[in-house]
């Protein structure tokens, strides 16, 4: 385990470097976030890779995405200790209080593809630098399933921010620990949802 927070850090242990207050993750698990699955991918690869066609090396907890675009030699929230090459393969829950048309936000460099219930909310794949895409989408109340990937490419720069706005509501960031349904399932006013059996 300790190679692993090593190789997740960039060879350091936490205590040993400052680490930024965005991340991509840790190893410390957190069942009601995000997981993401660490993968190298190959050089010069230009589109989000098949993730079952790679071995992951490792996993990664978050509530959020929110790295916002910058150099990596500004401080790099190392995942491996690559700083290009590598993808991350995120997924969770999240649960909608309110039905209604929800606005998604996802800003990348290089690709990313944002999953809801198994569906393409939003295709900002490719090399390219920091690109904001937006769409918007209706949710039903009750428990949704959310998957996104991500992968950097050649260096220099980085992004990776998940942004979402209900209805009425103002842009925020997309937070798990924000989206989690209430403690006790017999108080849920909404079904279980389509992703309750995953």
């Amino acid at each position: 385990m300790l190679s692993l927070v090593l190789e997740l850090c960039g060879g350091q242990t936490p205590a040993q470097q400052d680490l930024p207050v965005a991340s991509f993750g840790t190893t410390v698990v957190s069942p009601a976030g995000l997981r993401g699955e660490v993968y190298h991918i190959p050089a010069h690869t230009t589109r989000l890779p098949r993730f079952d066609k790679l071995k992951s090396r490792g996993s990664i907890y978050v509530d959020s995405l929110n790295i916002p675009a910058r150099d990596f030699t500004d401080g790099f929230p190392g995942v491996t200790k690559r700083t290009e090459w590598f993808a991350i393969d995120y997924t969770g829950r999240f649960w909608i209080e309110k039905p209604g048309q929800y606005g998604f936000s996802l800003t990348s460099d290089d690709g990313s593809i944002l999953y809801i219930d198994d569906r393409v909310v939003i295709d900002n794949d490719g090399v390219h630098p920091p690109i904001e895409k937006t769409e918007t989408i209706t949710l039903e109340g009750g428990i949704h399933f959310i998957h996104v990937s991500y992968f950097q490419g050649p260096r220099s720069a980085i992004a990776l921010v998940l942004r979402v706005a209900g209805p009425g509501e103002e842009w925020r960031i997309f937070s798990t620990d924000e989206l989690r349904p209430p403690p006790n399932p017999e108080d849920w006013k909404w079904g279980k949802g389509r992703s309750d059996n995953r």
